[in-house]
């Protein structure tokens, strides 16, 4: 494992400890020696994990959306910042340029982008890891659904422990490294068997 994509708030959010997650979850990359991968901008907690990594030493590589530049937006001061047409092509390039998925505190963007690649996981298009940084029981609602969603039948429980959930940064990084696939994909099994 090389690089790790973070998805996060483009805002800091409502309470201070999750700037203080995010700085701690950047230096925990740096320390392990993985570079940041993320939305390419410079507010919100999107920008103090990318800020953490670049005082930290570490690599910090952004892909941003026209769009988003041309509303100042990016980050100059990362060691690549790549400028895509769009979201498309915002999130392919993200995926390509990681090794494991992590989303931090966000609203519906960061959501999208967690579920996209949680589904591609499913589905057998990758075997990266997925992973929450639950801080401060940010996603326990969310974990509760998803295991609502298991609890219902409209997932295996193989498919909902896909997501690798931690409160501790070094901890969470501990569970990408050490991250096993499922040994089937989602369409080996008939559907009326699910």
């Amino acid at each position: 494992m090389k690089s790790v994509c973070v998805y996060c708030g483009s805002s800091n959010g409502a309470k201070p400890l999750y700037a203080q997650a995010a700085r701690a979850f950047g230096r925990a990359l740096v320390q392990a020696d993985l570079a940041l991968v993320y939305g390419g901008g410079k507010v919100g907690l999107m920008g103090v994990i990318a800020d953490t990594v670049m005082a930290e030493g570490g690599r910090a590589i952004g892909v941003i959306p026209e769009l988003l530049v041309n509303k100042e937006v990016g980050h100059d001061g990362l060691t690549e910042l790549h400028v895509v047409p769009d979201m498309h092509h915002r999130k392919k390039m993200m995926a390509d340029l990681s090794d494991a998925f992590v989303a931090l505190p966000g609203g519906a963007g960061t959501l999208e982008e967690l579920f996209e690649v949680y589904t591609w996981a499913q589905l057998g298009y990758h075997q990266k890891p997925v992973a929450l940084l639950n801080i401060d029981g940010f996603y326990d609602p969310l974990i509760n659904l998803l295991q609502h969603t298991v609890d219902e039948g409209f997932m295996r429980q193989t498919y909902f422990d896909i997501l690798q959930v931690d409160a501790d940064p070094a901890a969470l990084i501990g569970k990408l490294q050490g991250y096993q696939p499922p040994a089937k994909d989602k369409w080996a099994i008939k559907v009326d068997s699910v």
